[in-house]
């Protein structure tokens, strides 16, 4: 059984082994709607537009969900040295890729690392913020949607958002990366049990003739902070809401061998152009 639903700015498509598992499916979607209503960018009045407005004024309350998605964060940010920082939104505004919800003209803004927990679920931060959890969040909806078809009592199946992935149980998914060189060719590089695999690539951005979405977050110009690369860059990991994350570490170092990647017990596959 598959189903398909717009969420999370792409396609997510749920395919499950057993035929009477409607109900267990529909509460992946839900958990996933609510993900995107916690954390999406789009909607000026998620919670995380809320921490971006609020968090350096005063101590923010924040559902349990978005305060793991937090932690994980920094987490990656830490034992990534930098690479990975998602707060770098006011980039992506200022590339037309994201809307403009805030005026931070005027402001010194920092990042994931000056978030600070002052409970499991109560934050501030010591800057302004810009934070865009995207692509994190879109893992984390993943891992939660396959989290609730388990305890749901479905033995296993796939959970595809656009790229991040995750198969769970005894299925056996083939793995295809697009030709960095042939967006509408193909490479087959192996399969996937029990593992979640995400990929960052330019490919449609260079289509469309869009600013590049691979921010470093040490760039002090243009030249430098948006990343222009052929190349796709993937992560195999246990949870995708970490394969997310990583590639962008990837995709910044370009060095498959990057610590960072060993400590989340994470395979880095790049793909050159």
């Amino acid at each position: 059984m598959t189903r398909c639903k717009p969420l999370l700015g792409t396609f997510v498509e749920i395919s499950v082994d057993q035929e009477a598992q409607q109900t267990a499916i529909g509460y992946a979607f839900k958990a996933i709607e609510q993900i995107q209503g916690l954390m999406g960018f789009h909607n000026p009045s998620s919670e995380l537009n809320y921490i971006n407005r609020y968090a350096h004024h005063k101590a923010v309350d924040i559902h349990p969900w978005t305060a793991q998605v937090l932690r994980t964060a920094k987490q990656v940010n830490r034992y990534s040295r930098g690479l990975f920082n998602c707060g770098i939104g006011h980039r992506l505004v200022a590339a037309g890729l994201l809307p403009r919800h805030i005026d931070f003209t005027n402001h010194n803004l920092g990042g994931i690392e000056d978030i600070c927990f002052l409970t499991p679920e109560l934050i501030t931060s010591s800057r302004p913020l810009c934070l865009d959890l995207g692509g994190i969040a879109k893992g984390f909806a993943v891992d939660m949607a396959v989290k609730i078809l388990i305890s749901e009592g479905v033995s296993s199946g796939v959970v595809n958002a656009g790229g991040d992935l995750r198969v769970f149980g005894d299925q056996v998914y083939p793995i295809h990366i697009r030709n960095p060189n042939n967006y509408s060719e193909l490479i087959e590089i192996g399969s996937l049990q029990n593992a979640a695999l995400a990929t960052s690539s330019l490919y449609f951005s260079k289509r469309d003739e869009q600013e590049s979405h691979l921010i470093n977050p040490f760039g002090q110009d243009e030249s430098d902070i948006y990343i222009q690369s052929s190349d796709s860059y993937s992560i195999i990991a246990k949870e995708c809401v970490y394969a997310d994350a990583l590639t962008k570490v990837l995709a910044l170092s370009k060095q498959a061998n990057h610590p960072c990647f060993a400590k989340f017990s994470a395979q880095a596959i790049r793909i050159a152009a």
